[in-house]
C-alpha cells in the first residue's frame, strides 16, 4: 500500500473512511489532486493512482492541541527514566548514562514519575549514591518540578540559609537543608540557568525526533505550548533544512512580571512565519497556576490535606487579565494553562475582560488547556464565552497520579469535577484534545480510549473513574481532528475527510468503532499523510 505522493492525482479505496462531516459520515474512497481532497466515493479518473487499503480504517489526520514537541524530542538525549517504577531503577539508569557519557559535566534528562514515592519528595542524596561528581537534574512528568542531586544544588548556591524564589519551592528536609526536589518555575531556573544552554544544532535535532515521533501517531499539526526566546530560531532552522515533516503553531510564554516588554517580541516572532507553510506563531501561552500533585494549583479553599495553602498563582489575577486583553487585542490566540478551579475561574475572567474590551476585535479562540478541576457551575461560561476546552484525556482515569496524590490533596467531593468533557460538549462548548507531551503519551489512540472508558489500560481491576464524562467514539475521535482544526482557526482546511480540504489523513490497521473500548490503544497507525504526501508508513 506504501506510496510516496508526488503531487499526482491518486485515489483511495476500499477503505472504511470516517469523513467527520455529518451528513456524510462513511465514505468507502475519496480522490486527491495536488494535495487536496477533490471527490469522494466517486469514480476515480483515468489517470489517477488507485490504492486500495484492503478495508482498513480512515480518518483524518490527529492533530494535538497541547505538546511540548522540543521538550520531547530531548527526553531521547538523556538517561532513559521515563516509566521507572523504583528509585533503584532510575538510579541505574542514570549511573549507566554518567558512564557512557563521561565527558558530560551536566546529566539532563526526563521524566520520572513523582508518585513513586511520598508527596513526590525525591532526596539528592539518593542520586548522589550513583553520581556525586557532576550535576544531575531530571524533570518529573508534570514538568514543573526537578530532582537534582548534591551537585547540582551546589553549583547553583542553593544551601539551607537559601529563600524560596517569588513562583517557586525549594523542598526542604525536616533539618532545614534542600532536599534535592524543586517546584515551579522560579526554583527549577535556579537550577536550569547554571546548565548548559542547548545549541541550535540540539534544537533542530529534537524538533525533527519529535515531528518524526509525533507523525508515526498519525499527528500532523502541533500546537507547541511553550515558546521561549531562541526556539522560534531553531523552527525556522528545522524548516529551512527540510527537517520537519508535519505543522506547529507556537505559543509563545507570556511572563507575568515582563510581559509589556515582551510584546515586541511576540509580534516580531509572529512576522517571521507570515506565508510559512510548516509552521505559525499565532498564540500566546499562559500559564494561570501549577499542578494539584505539587500543591501549586490554585484551589479555592485550600487543598484538602492542606488548608492554609490555596496553591501558587503565577500571576496576580488582575494582570493576568491586563496581559490576556492586551495579546487579544494584538490578534494573538490566548491559550491559558489552569488546573485548579480558582486558576479556571480567573482565566476565564481574563478572557471575558479581554472580550468586553476588545469587542468585535475578538476573534481568536482562546484556550483554556488542561480544565482539571472545575467547578461545575463553570461549565456554562465556555459556552456563553466561545472559550476551546483543551483536554488532556491521559489523565482522565483513576492512576497512581490520581489516586495516590490528586485524590488525597483536593478530597473526594471535589475530585469528582474532574475533566468535565461530556458536560463540556452537552453545554454546548467547543472540545479539543491533547497530550502534553512528553508530560503523557502523544499516542492520541491511548489518549482516546481512556475519553471513552475513563479507566486504567491494562487493568482489568479498574473501574469507570466520573463514568458520566465518557465520551463516545465518535465524539472523542472528532475532538482530536476537527476540535483540534477549530481550536486552530483552520476547520475549512484541515479536520475532516471533506472537498476542497487538504488531504491529511491517518490509516489504520483496526476501526476503533468495532474494537473494544479498552483495545483502542492496541490499534496501530500504518500510514499518516499530510497534504497528499505519505510521511509514515509501516508498511513496504
Amino acid at each position: 500500500m506504501s506510496f510516496s505522493g508526488d503531487g499526482r492525482s491518486f485515489t483511495i479505496t476500499g477503505a472504511k473512511v470516517f469523513t467527520g462531516n455529518a451528513k456524510q459520515p462513511w465514505a468507502s474512497s475519496f480522490t486527491v489532486e495536488n494535495g487536496k481532497i477533490v471527490a469522494i466515493d466517486k469514480e476515480p479518473q483515468t489517470d489517477a493512482t488507485v490504492i486500495d487499503v484492503g478495508g482498513r480504517f480512515i480518518s483524518a489526520s490527529f492533530g494535538d492541541g497541547h505538546a511540548h514537541p522540543m521538550f520531547g524530542g530531548f527526553e531521547f538525549f538523556g538517561p532513559e527514566i521515563r516509566g521507572k517504577s523504583t528509585v533503584a531503577a532510575i538510579q541505574e539508569a542514570v549511573r549507566e548514562y554518567a558512564i557512557e557519557n563521561p565527558d558530560l559535566e551536566w546529566i539532563i534528562g526526563g521524566s520520572y514519575d513523582s508518585w513513586i514515592v511520598p508527596n513526590g519528595q525525591f532526596d539528592a542524596k539518593w542520586l548522589d549514591e550513583v553520581v556525586a561528581d557532576k550535576a544531575v537534574v531530571l524533570r518529573a512528568t508534570d514538568y514543573h518540578t526537578i530532582w537534582c542531586n548534591s551537585k547540582a544544588l551546589e553549583l547553583s548556591g542553593i544551601t539551607a540559609e537559601t529563600k524560596d524564589p517569588e513562583l517557586g519551592w525549594i523542598m526542604r528536609r525536616e533539618d532545614g537543608s534542600p532536599s534535592g526536589t524543586l517546584r515551579e518555575w522560579d526554583a527549577v531556573d535556579m537550577v536550569l540557568q547554571n546548565a548548559p544552554a542547548a545549541t541550535l544544532v540540539e534544537q533542530v535535532a529534537a524538533l525533527e525526533l519529535a515531528a518524526e515521533e509525533l507523525s508515526s501517531a498519525g499527528i500532523t499539526w502541533v500546537q507547541d505550548a511553550w515558546v521561549d526566546p531562541g526556539m522560534p530560531e531553531a523552527y525556522l532552522a528545522a524548516i529551512e533544512q527540510g527537517r520537519l515533516s508535519i505543522r506547529f503553531n507556537l505559543g509563545m510564554r507570556a511572563d507575568a512580571r515582563s510581559w509589556r516588554e515582551q510584546l515586541a517580541w511576540f509580534e516580531s516572532s509572529r512576522a517571521k512565519f507570515d506565508g510559512n507553510e510548516f509552521a505559525t506563531c499565532n498564540t500566546i501561552k499562559f500559564f494561570a497556576d501549577g499542578v494539584i500533585e505539587g500543591h501549586t494549583a490554585a484551589i479555592n479553599g485550600g487543598y484538602h490535606d492542606d488548608p492554609h495553602n490555596n496553591g501558587m498563582p503565577c500571576w496576580d489575577w488582575q494582570e493576568l487579565r491586563e496581559a490576556v486583553a492586551a495579546v487579544d487585542a494584538l490578534g494573538f490566540q490566548p491559550h491559558i494553562h489552569a488546573i485548579g478551579d480558582e486558576g479556571l475561574s480567573e482565566a476565564l475572567n481574563a478572557i471575558e475582560l479581554a472580550q468586553q474590551r476588545n469587542g468585535s476585535k475578538t476573534h481568536q479562540r482562546p484556550v483554556i488547556t488542561h480544565v482539571q478541576l472545575l467547578n461545575p457551575a463553570e461549565i456554562e461560561r465556555f459556552a456563553a464565552l466561545g472559550v476551546v476546552a483543551n483536554f488532556e484525556p491521559l489523565w482522565a482515569c483513576n492512576d497512581p497520579l490520581q489516586a495516590d496524590l490528586t485524590t488525597p490533596h483536593v478530597g473526594e467531593l471535589k475530585a469528582l469535577w474532574q475533566y468535565p468533557m461530556r458536560s463540556m460538549l452537552a453545554a454546548g462548548a467547543k472540545i479539543s484534545m491533547g497530550s502534553d507531551w512528553p508530560v503523557t503519551d502523544y499516542n492520541p489512540l491511548a489518549c482516546m480510549e481512556i475519553a471513552i472508558t475513563r479507566t486504567v489500560p491494562n487493568d482489568p481491576n479498574s473501574i469507570a473513574w466520573i463514568p458520566e464524562e465518557r465520551l463516545d467514539v465518535a465524539q472523542s475521535l472528532t475532538a482530536y481532528t476537527a476540535g483540534v482544526a477549530y481550536q486552530a482557526g483552520e476547520e475549512n482546511l484541515w479536520g475532516s475527510i471533506e472537498v476542497g480540504k487538504s488531504a491529511d489523513f491517518v490509516v489504520l490497521d483496526k476501526n476503533p468503532f468495532d474494537v473494544l473500548p479498552g483495545l483502542i490503544h492496541e490499534i496501530k497507525v500504518e500510514a499518516t499523510w499530510c497534504a497528499g504526501e505519505e510521511i509514515f508508513s509501516r508498511i513496504s
